[in-house]
């Protein structure tokens, strides 16, 4: 009997959920969004911080290997613990924002926070190529890879809290965009540096600021987040 009840009970509970209307489709044109000053700073952030993660996807094997006259074969350790620490960060950015509201922090403070603590924790990484030991500079550059995804999982929420969910696709495409592009620059800049001064130091010093200067341009342009309006 209670089996029976507990099954009605449900059934009601799911034709209530599902007589809800569903919610209207429509697209929102991206000159709804490209001027918004919450888009360029969205769009900003990625242009800026981007550009480091593809600095370690694409150059950080050559780095290890002609730094540390390490063969193929032998980077692939080094290289599994940055990312594994990736993965870690990626979680652990989410984690404290979230936990930050949960205590009465406004979306605003909490997601800023989040984002200072993860860009503070890239600035070690100008050290990198200062040390001699390969595990110190992997240990440096697990923490910043790990600090760009705990930043990354909060500037993407920045989206959803600002914009309409109809919107956010629009809006994380054009910032998608901009991140792209900074990913195209930092590899030829790269190239440019190496070629000349055969010197990563400018390359890690650039990194260990980019997310400083991203968060600093992000608080400018929306000092305190809101919900866009949008018309149309």
């Amino acid at each position: 009997m209670r089996g029976a009840a507990a099954r009605a009970s449900c059934g009601r509970e799911y034709a209530l959920i599902s007589s809800d209307p569903p919610d209207r489709v429509h697209s929102v044109p991206w000159s709804h969004v490209i001027f918004r000053r919450e888009t360029w700073a969205f769009g900003l952030g990625k242009f800026l911080s981007d550009p480091v993660w593809t600095f370690f996807l694409f150059w950080l094997p050559k780095y290890l290997q002609t730094t540390f006259k390490l063969s193929l074969d032998e980077i692939i350790i080094p290289m599994i613990v940055v990312y594994n620490a990736s993965t870690v960060g990626s979680v652990g950015g989410g984690w404290l924002s979230s936990m930050l509201i949960k205590r009465g922090w406004t979306i605003n403070a909490a997601r800023k926070t989040a984002m200072l603590v993860c860009a503070l924790c890239v600035v070690p990484i100008v050290f990198v190529s200062q040390t001699s030991n390969i595990w110190v500079a992997v240990a440096l550059i697990g923490l910043a890879a790990s600090a760009h995804q705990g930043w990354s999982a909060n500037l993407f929420t920045l989206t959803s809290d600002m914009f309409p969910r109809q919107a956010v696709g629009s809006v994380v495409g054009l910032g998608g965009f901009a991140g792209a592009v900074g990913g195209m620059l930092i590899a030829k800049i790269t190239g440019y540096i190496l070629q000349t001064t055969g010197s990563y130091i400018p390359i890690f010093f650039m990194a260990a600021f980019a997310y400083l200067v991203a968060l600093l341009v992000i608080h400018i342009l929306v000092p305190k987040m809101e919900p866009v309006r949008l018309e149309g």
